[in-house]
Parts: structure tokens; C-alpha cells; sequence
């Protein structure tokens, strides 16, 4: 078994024993450098980042191959890469990029194929000068998003 299986499986049977804790990301770089990046339904806290990591390297022999190893959250402003993500974000703003315009609109819903946005825009009045406020709402398939942020509000 190869180091990066080896890291696989031990990281796999870690995420089974935090059903709500799920992957992102890992990199192993050439230098046996581990990086793991986390994300949850409700969350990462510091101790779910300290049992993955403590599971894959006390079942790892540092005789047998030098590494570091890197566990943590994602960040504030870390792009979308999942539909899990997406559907834990319901209710919050995104910023989304499309092919051909970048929409700010809050996600409604997010299902297994596309998201559903809704925000207000100012559009002209179809009658006589002027704009008005109209409320818009489109369903994006994940297939056309280039990048999605959560903005953040403090």
C-alpha cells in the first residue's frame, strides 16, 4: 500500500467516526507534506481538526516515511466545491460567477443538479423614464458556476 492510500483510508475511516465532517481537500505534495482541509454541516470545530489528525498519524510510522501533516477548516471566503456545501449555506448570501456576469443574490435552494438564487435589482420601468425595483430569482446548474464565495456580514 502506497503512502497516499495509506493516508486515504486512514482519513476515511476517521470522517466515518464525524458523520457531519466532510472532506474538501487533501494534497500530498513531494515532500510528503499532508494537507487536509475540512468542512461540516454545522461547522469544524478545533477538536474534530485534532482527532482527524491524530488518527492519521498514530497509525503512521515516521521510520517508515518522514511526513507533516496539515488538518484544518476552510477559510472565510474559500470557494464552494461541493453540494453539500451549497446546501448547508441556504439562507446566506453568495457571490457567483458565471461565464458571462457575477451574480450577489442570496442561495434559496440548493438540490443535487443546480441552486436557485433570488436577489433585487434595478431594472428600467417598461412604461415612461426611469427604474424600478424588481425582485429576480434563476436556477443555476452546478455544471455553470465558475466560482461561488459566502459573503460575510459583520
Amino acid at each position: 500500500m502506497t503512502f497516499k492510500e495509506k493516508i486515504n483510508t486512514l482519513l476515511e475511516e476517521a470522517l466515518l467516526e464525524k458523520p457531519s465532517v466532510f472532506l474538501i481537500d487533501l494534497k500530498i505534495t513531494d515532500a510528503f507534506k499532508v494537507i487536509v482541509n475540512l468542512d461540516g454541516d454545522n461547522g469544524v470545530a478545533l477538536q474534530d481538526c485534532i482527532d482527524i489528525s491524530r488518527a492519521i498519524d498514530a497509525n503512521l510510522d515516521r521510520e517508515e516515511q518522514d511526513f507533516s501533516l496539515e488538518v484544518a477548516s476552510v477559510g472565510v471566503g474559500s470557494p464552494l466545491k461541493m453540494v453539500r456545501q451549497y446546501k448547508k449555506n441556504v439562507g446566506r448570501t453568495l457571490i457567483v460567477k458565471l461565464a458571462t456576469e457575477t451574480i450577489e443574490a442570496e442561495l434559496v435552494e440548493a438540490n443535487d443538479n443546480f441552486i436557485i438564487l433570488s436577489w433585487k435589482a434595478r431594472e428600467p420601468k417598461k412604461l415612461g423614464k426611469g427604474k424600478e425595483t424588481v425582485q429576480k430569482r434563476q436556477e443555476i446548474p452546478y455544471t455553470e458556476i465558475k466560482e461561488a464565495i459566502v459573503t460575510v456580514t459583520f
